[in-house]
C-alpha cells in the first residue's frame, strides 16, 4: 500500500519536515511514522501535530494539502516516490540521489539544491534557484532530471555541474550563470545576462534573447542530438512544437570572461 500524509493542520510558520522522504519511513510503522520529528520555528513537535497518516510505507508517499510552508521534503532521497498533491515549499528534493518527486501545484525556491540524481516533475510553476547550488558553494545539481512545465525564476542551474533542467515556461535573469556543465532547454523566454560566468555546458532556447557581449555568434546549424531531447520531451507531456525537430539553432559560444568553451542554442527558425 501507499503511505498516505494529509495535512490537517496550517502551521503558523514554516515546517522543517525532512523526515518527510521514503529512506526515512521505510519499514516503520504508522504509529512510527507519526512520532517522527519535524521542527516548528524553533520547537521540535511530532509529524502527528500536522498530518494525518495511513496507509503503509513500500518506498510511494502521497501528501495531500497546501505545502507551501513545509520544507525540505524529500531532502537526500535516494529512492522511491513522493507525489505532493498541491503547492510546496522551499528546498524540496535538496541533495536526492534517486527516486521521483512529483508536484502537482507550484514548488517555491530552492527546487532540487544540489541534486545527484533522481527526477522532480513540477506541473505548476517553480521559484528562484532551480538546480543550483547553495550560496558560496561551488557545486549545484550534479544529476538527474528536474522538469517544470511552467514559469521559474532567477538563476535556475547556478553552478550547474551535471545532468537536464527544462523549462516548458519562462525562466527569470542569470539562467546558467557560472554553469560548469550540463544541459538547460528552455521552451519559453530567458531573462536577461543568460549564461554569465558560465564555463561549460548548453543553454537552449527555442525564442531568441539578447546575450552578454562576452558571448560570441559561432554558426547556425541544425543540432541532431536536439531531436532526441525533443522526442524525450513530448513523450514526458511536454508541448513541443514539430517544427524544432529539424530546425536551424544559432550557436553561441561564451562566457569568454571563463573557458569560452559554454554553447547557448537559440532558435533560428521563422
Amino acid at each position: 500500500m501507499t503511505l498516505k500524509l494529509n495535512l490537517h493542520t496550517q502551521p503558523d510558520v514554516p515546517l522543517e519536515a525532512d523526515c518527510i522522504c521514503p529512506d526515512r519511513m521505510q519499514s516503520l510503522s504508522n504509529s512510527e511514522i507519526e512520532e517522527l520529528i519535524i521542527f516548528h520555528g524553533n520547537r521540535q513537535v511530532p509529524l502527528k501535530d500536522f498530518f494525518e497518516c495511513t496507509g503503509e510505507s513500500d518506498g510511494e508517499i502521497v501528501i495531500n494539502g497546501d505545502l507551501s510552508k513545509i520544507k525540505h521534503i524529500g531532502s537526500v532521497m535516494s529512492f522511491g516516490k513522493i507525489t505532493i498533491n498541491g503547492d510546496v515549499g522551499v528546498h524540496t528534493g535538496a541533495a536526492m540521489s534517486g527516486g521521483e518527486i512529483i508536484i502537482e501545484g507550484d514548488a517555491s525556491d530552492w527546487l532540487g539544491p544540489e541534486m545527484l540524481g533522481g527526477r522532480i516533475t513540477v506541473k505548476g510553476n517553480a521559484g528562484h534557484m532551480v538546480g543550483s547550488g547553495y550560496r558560496g558553494s561551488t557545486i549545484g545539481m550534479q544529476g538527474g532530471e528536474i522538469i517544470v512545465h511552467g514559469n521559474v525564476k532567477n538563476e535556475t542551474g547556478h553552478v550547474m555541474r551535471r545532468g537536464l533542467i527544462v523549462v516548458g515556461g519562462n525562466t527569470g535573469d542569470f539562467t546558467g550563470v557560472n554553469m560548469v556543465a550540463g544541459t538547460i532547454i528552455v521552451l519559453g523566454e530567458m531573462g536577461i545576462r543568460t549564461g554569465a560566468g558560465m564555463k561549460r555546458g548548453s543553454i537552449i532556447c527555442q525564442t531568441k534573447s539578447e546575450l552578454l557581449p562576452t558571448f560570441t555568434k559561432s554558426c547556425v546549424y541544425q543540432p541532431s542530438f536536439l531531436r532526441h531531447y525533443f522526442r524525450y520531451l513530448k513523450s514526458i507531456g511536454l508541448a513541443i512544437d514539430d517544427a524544432l525537430m529539424n530546425s536551424p539553432f544559432e550557436r553561441w559560444c561564451g562566457d569568454s570572461i571563463e573557458l569560452n568553451r559554454g554553447e547557448i542554442l537559440l532558435y533560428a527558425g521563422k
